[in-house]
């Protein structure tokens, strides 16, 4: 919105016009129309304001997004689109419906509900009797919305007759609460938590349950209890009785697992046998992490691997849908692995589907690889090169903090900049986010939450006594004048004057919290509970390092080492969407680190690539197992645990439609003869 303050009439109109546009695709001459027929209504609002935000809504609903590539075993029965006119898809309406009026544009949903289609074509047909079952994989980006495509297509299978609905959602409580409330808003359309707890408002409606609240499935997890075999019995309706599918979001946990297995096997087999006949989808969410088999042979079986295996042949027809942006590991499971006792291992052995992001997706390639215009990510990545002793790469678990590295306290500043630019920009109700991780453990995590949170506080102080003086008098104050020599160093080339934020910066600062999240925090990121907008800076290790979606994530520290691709990439929650301030985000790590994100970015495209070209020749998703194995830096992608039964071979690679260039040359007179000759 420019520098122009948006208007609670402003704000109506808009909620207004996307309501109307949701369905639509909408040209500029429609956007405008619409706001001027919902505009006679509030004769307040400016041209000027109508106009900024028609450009606003152009911006929107440019975006686009293709549909990806997928690879499938040949001989699968087709069976969606024979059974589509029975089909009334009144999950999939109402979640498409919420999507529109969170600003998706009518291009991304069309995309969207074509993916979804795919997907769900590929599962086994619901309606379909006898035993059976599918194993499948849907590669995404980091932080691209993956959460989005599978409630999709859970929604989706839900419409089509899918009676029970499992989805692992990560090894940290905080992710599977954040899952929770997503479905909860997406598909349920109550809070589960207020239903599971018979508490007052017990029927609170929320999401896609504002739209039509008829029909809801049975949660038998909510946000703040992981699956409970005592809960689950005491709900006391068997699954095969129920009309709705009944969900359940649970850790990626053995005690989980297996209380959850043993109640399906008590209370829900079918009389005389061990299995279940309801048909069951297994959303496996950041499914290289745990879910793989580490054992080194056939004979040991991971736990959690095993019990996801016993899950699924607990029911006589089912489907599991890895969902990963890193699928290195995945890819390593061996397609030939057999063990009598959990049958075959989770190599996505009928189909695996890549999704493209949206083209306004702000991932690994924009950050760290050369643009089209051959720009370089100048303009987001500063290094850090001052932590030395305060904050060393490699500490002991009982390093003591006495003070933050200069380069920290100016990523804290530029976070407070930049959520003040925000707040000029008409941006207010919504979360703003800055990511510290620089340390695997907790001890270490506390003390770095403990010392931000007094910077931010001797910031505010500063900012409450002398923010309203005139700007020369104000520079005086040390906190405003480091704040004003970030701006110049960041911010200055825009189109807000430091004048005009200096008047921002109390209101910028003063809401800002700073949490811990790790598994001994008390502390959470519980966006759902502040409608009008969360300001936090999270310090973590690993609970931020994986499917934990930052909202509003503006500015990144990461101190943190690894050679693991997949680790690597999964650390990256800077990426994904900053609609409206993708300008104001800076990632703060050392210079070798973002040598290694390119490098990883860079074999990543080009698997990509890989894999978009072995579609165009039908190959199936054993032979794109084979290839990525031959892939010259597959071997130190992923933890070699999870590496399973891959082993290190010297293979012929082709390097057609590649770039290579020599850097070595053999001299000795056989190599140049045989030089020669060819």
């Amino acid at each position: 919105m420019g520098t122009q303050v948006m208007s609670g009439d402003l704000k109506i109109i808009r909620d207004m016009v996307t309501g109307v546009l949701v369905n639509t695709l909408p040209t500029p001459e429609l956007i405008r129309e619409t706001i001027e027929r919902v505009r006679s209504l509030y004769p307040d609002v400016s041209n000027e304001e109508a106009e900024l935000l028609a450009r606003q809504f152009e911006h929107i609903h440019g975006v686009t997004m293709d549909i990806g590539a997928k690879l499938e075993n040949p001989g699968f029965e087709k069976w969606l689109d024979g059974r589509r006119a029975g089909i009334e898809f009144y999950y999939w309406d109402r979640y498409r419906r919420l999507l529109g009026e969170k600003g998706f544009s009518g291009q991304v949903l069309a995309t969207l509900d074509r993916q979804t289609d795919r997907t769900l074509g590929l599962l086994g047909n619901p309606e379909k009797l006898g035993a059976w079952d599918r194993r499948g994989m849907v590669v995404g980006h980091v932080q691209s919305g993956k959460t989005a495509n599978y409630t999709g297509l859970v929604c989706k299978a839900a419409d089509a007759g899918y009676k029970v609905i499992i989805v692992i959602a990560g090894i940290h409580n905080s992710l599977r609460s954040q899952t929770q409330a997503r479905l909860d808003e997406g598909l349920v359309g109550f809070d589960s938590a207020n239903l599971l707890s018979n508490s007052p408002g017990a029927n609170s409606v929320i999401g896609v349950g504002r739209y039509d609240s008829r029909r809801k499935p049975s949660a038998f997890t909510n946000t703040v209890r992981d699956f409970n075999k005592a809960t689950a019995t005491s709900i006391g309706i068997p699954l095969a009785n129920l009309n709705e599918p009944a969900l359940f979001v649970i850790k990626k946990n053995t005690s989980t697992l297996k209380s959850l297995l043993d109640w399906l096997s008590e209370h829900n087999a079918t009389r005389g046998t061990k299995t279940i006949s309801a048909p069951m989808l297994l959303i496996d969410d950041e499914a290289d992490n745990a879910s793989i088999n580490i054992g080194k042979g056939q004979e040991e079986v991971s736990r959690i691997n095993g019990q996801i295996r016993h899950l699924l042949e607990i029911f006589e027809r089912s489907c599991y849908v890895g969902y990963t942006a890193t699928p290195f590991a995945n890819i390593f499971i061996d397609p030939d692995s057999d063990n009598e006792m959990f049958g075959e291992d989770l190599f996505p052995r009928d189909f695996i589907v890549s999704l493209d992001p949206p083209d306004n997706y702000f991932g690994a390639e924009r950050v760290f690889l050369h643009d089209s215009d051959g720009e370089t990510s100048a303009s987001v990545v500063r290094h850090i090169d001052d932590n030395g002793e305060l904050l060393p790469l490699k500490h002991k678990k009982d390093h003591e903090i006495v003070a933050l590295p200069p380069s920290l306290e100016k990523a804290i500043r530029a976070f407070v900049l930049a959520r003040a630019i925000r707040l000029i920009r008409g941006q207010d109700g919504t979360h703003h986010s800055m990511l510290v991780n620089a340390s695997r453990f907790t001890d270490v995590q506390r003390q770095l939450r403990n010392e931000i949170h007094n910077r931010v506080r001797e910031i505010t102080a500063s900012i409450r006594v002398n923010g309203n003086l005139p700007p020369e008098d104000a520079l005086q104050d040390a906190e405003i004048h480091g704040l004003h020599q970030v701006f110049q160093q960041e911010y200055s080339a825009g189109d807000i004057s430091w004048h005009n934020l200096q008047a921002k910066l109390l209101d910028s600062v003063a809401p800002i919290s700073v949490i811990e999240v790790n598994s001994r925090s008390s502390d959470s990121l519980d966006y759902s509970s502040y409608p009008d907008g969360h300001s936090v800076i999270a310090v973590g290790g690993f609970s931020l390092s994986r499917g934990l979606t930052l909202e509003g994530l503006m500015v990144s520290y990461f101190l943190r080492n690894s050679m693991m691709y997949d680790t690597l990439m999964q650390m990256g929650r800077w990426f994904g969407y900053r609609p409206g301030y993708g300008d104001l985000c800076r990632i703060w790590m050392p210079e070798e680190a973002e040598g290694w994100y390119a490098h990883v970015a860079e074999s990543i495209e080009e698997l990509r690539d890989e894999f978009r070209r072995m579609e165009a020749a039908n190959a199936t998703p054993r032979e794109f197992g084979l290839k990525v194995r031959s892939h010259p830096d597959t071997l130190i992608v992923t933890a070699r645990n999870k590496m399973g039964t891959g082993e290190r071979l010297v293979v012929s690679i082709g390097l057609g439609n590649q770039f290579v260039e020599t850097a070595s040359l053999r001299r000795d007179k056989p190599s140049l003869e045989t030089n020669l000759a060819a």
